[in-house]
């Protein structure tokens, strides 16, 4: 019973940054995702346009992966995005219903970053190592 218990917290807890297969980069820090997701760095090294997808902010996974990943609270991100679009110096990410959605729109957009529980061995994106 207890190794069901403990299997299950696991796979609740995980989560994996995904990015377009044509995104040049296989590893960052955590602060490069932090600023990257804060749509602070909008270009990849290569000078391709960064361009986020997020859960909404009250999704389970995204709560996971903001604190657990970039160190961050759902409302700091919020508030980041919110400064940028109301200063007029940035927007905020795109807002994808699911996971599913989040895999078919970062698959199919050039630059593309976001995050999903777990990558499907069939998935047409790629896993982006945070150190």
């Amino acid at each position: 019973m207890c190794l069901v218990l403990l299997a299950c917290a696991c796979a609740l807890s995980a989560q994996e940054m995904i990015v377009h297969p044509g995104v040049g980069v296989s590893a960052m820090t955590t602060n490069e995702a932090r600023l990257y997701l804060t749509m602070r760095l909008k270009a990849w090294p290569n000078g391709v346009p960064v361009k986020v997808f997020v859960l909404p902010d009250e999704d389970p996974l995204h709560r996971r992966f903001a604190t657990a990943v970039l160190g961050l609270y759902p409302y700091q991100l919020r508030r980041v995005w919110d400064r940028q679009v109301f200063s007029g110096t940035g927007q905020a990410p795109t807002t994808v219903a699911s996971e599913a959605e989040m895999l078919r729109r970062v698959a199919a957009t050039p630059g593309a970053l976001g995050y999903v529980g777990s990558v499907p061995a069939d998935a047409p994106v790629r896993s982006m190592e945070v150190r």
